[in-house]
């Protein structure tokens, strides 16, 4: 048993992109290939059109003939064990025939991503491409993720409302979709809110809305979810992760040409790599915070200490202490150890500063005194507090008294106080861009006497 276990792990997973070149490198294939890498999963390739594309402009495309795209199917899934495939830019109706033809028999899941036009709004089909999608496509697809545009077409309606995308699911999965994924961009809103259509059920994923116009934000999604599914996650589940890789890969995008910023594909393993280095670095600033330390400044409630990782946006994203740093004697030691997801009362504060400053990304919490509060003055640091009694109603205390804090200090500021409500302790918290840098705010206000 062992043995077999041993030899599983050498098997890698392995999905399929059946799509177009992209030249510049931000959509289609090369855009999936990296998708795919970027979870852990081996892809494999059947290209359908050679286009000459760059950020800015689709300027010619070269489908490759119908018995080549076949050819190249029969190659990979004659030899691999595909675990999940999804199609991308199709072109002819004689290529998407030849795919579905070809994907009759097959018993993994297919993510069919109707692309019609390109993000720069330049055509990427020709011909009567959506009556084969609707006919030939969608009775063999597990998913199919389309953008507004797009699902206009294949339900043939238009859609100006939530009904009307409603409706539109429900058509799309009435020509034999297993789901429809209707993806949130294209609408307006201050969050994207995809719908997915499932098993008759609606559910709303949603995702902060990045004020970027990114190349290859469609096939990345796809990609990411035929990812997830070839690795076992339910479609579900997988619909839900994607949309947090793509979030990660949309907020991280970065320019390679003129024209539209490219989606930068490895995101969230790049977060991923930078949580040992934030765990780390905390767990050395815990320590020589404990060695700082003096009774007077540790509430009642313990100090905890966080670090977030770059463009955090979730509790997760956030390293903390699981316990608390409390008095032990005449010592401070920390109880429990540190974990992403540990805090919620300190990574409100660290999420909220990030809001305003995304470089300021730690924080701690210490007793409130006049006697501390003048210290840290002393100290040179820029000091802001909030009322709780002005709190209004159906908020969160730590979100709200920080951004309220800092809006009235017109930066982010090294410490936030407030002296408490009923029930609840007087507080200081310091912010810093790293632990180190708050370490060396309170430095000098700790040696006081």
């Amino acid at each position: 048993m062992r043995l077999k276990t041993i030899r599983q792990y050498r098997i890698m997973v392995v999905a399929l992109s059946i799509a177009g070149s992209d030249p510049i490198g931000g959509a289609g294939i090369q855009a999936d290939l990296k998708a795919f890498a970027s979870l852990g999963v081996h892809g494999t390739t059947v290209i359908t059109a050679i286009t000459s594309q760059n950020t800015q402009h689709v300027i010619d495309v070269l489908p490759v003939p119908q018995e080549h795209v076949l050819s190249q199917l029969d190659a990979v899934l004659d030899d691999a064990k595909v675990a999940a495939a999804k199609t991308g830019m199709l072109y002819s109706p004689g290529i998407a025939k030849t795919v579905a033809k070809r994907f009759k028999s097959i018993d993994f899941p297919l993510v069919v991503d109707p692309v019609l036009v390109a993000g720069v709004g330049d055509p990427l089909s020709s011909g009567d491409l959506v009556a084969v999608l609707r006919k030939e496509l969608m009775p063999i697809a597990s998913l199919v993720t389309p953008n507004r545009n797009e699902a206009e077409e294949l339900a043939g309606i238009k859609i100006r409302s939530i009904p009307d995308a409603r409706k539109a699911c429900k058509r799309i999965s009435d020509l034999g979709a297993g789901a429809v994924l209707l993806k949130g961009g294209h609408f307006e809103g201050p969050d994207v809110r995809d719908l997915l259509f499932i098993d008759g059920e609606f559910t709303e994923v949603h995702g902060p809305r990045v004020d970027i116009k990114s190349h290859g934000a469609g096939c990345h999604l796809a990609a990411y979810i035929t990812a997830h599914l070839a690795k076992g996650v339910g479609l579900q589940e997988a619909v839900v992760l994607a949309r947090g890789n793509i979030n990660d890969a949309m907020s991280m995008s970065y320019s390679v040409g003129k024209g539209l910023k490219i989606v930068h594909s490895l995101a969230t393993m790049e977060r991923d790599l930078l949580r040992y280095p934030v765990l780390v670095a905390l767990d050395e600033a815990v320590t020589v915070l404990e060695g700082m330390l003096t009774r007077e400044w540790i509430p009642e409630v313990g100090i905890n200490f966080a670090y977030a990782l770059p463009r955090a946006r979730y509790y997760e994203d956030i390293c903390a202490i699981k316990g608390r740093i409390v008095g032990v004697g005449n010592q401070a030691r920390h109880v429990g150890c540190l974990g992403f997801g540990a805090s919620r009362h300190v990574a409100r504060i660290v999420l909220a500063a990030m809001h305003y400053d995304p470089e300021m990304r730690s924080a701690l919490n210490l007793k409130y005194g006049e006697d501390n509060l003048s210290k840290l003055k002393a100290a040179g640091l820029e000091i802001a507090s909030f009322e709780r009694e002005n709190e209004p109603g159906g908020v969160r205390t730590m979100e709200w008294g920080t951004a309220s804090a800092i809006k009235n200090a017109g930066k982010v500021p090294d410490v936030i106080f407030d002296r408490g409500g009923v029930g609840k302790e007087p507080m200081i918290r310091v912010l810093g861009r790293d632990p180190f840098d708050v370490l060396e705010k309170v430095d000098p206000a700790l040696q006081l006497r």
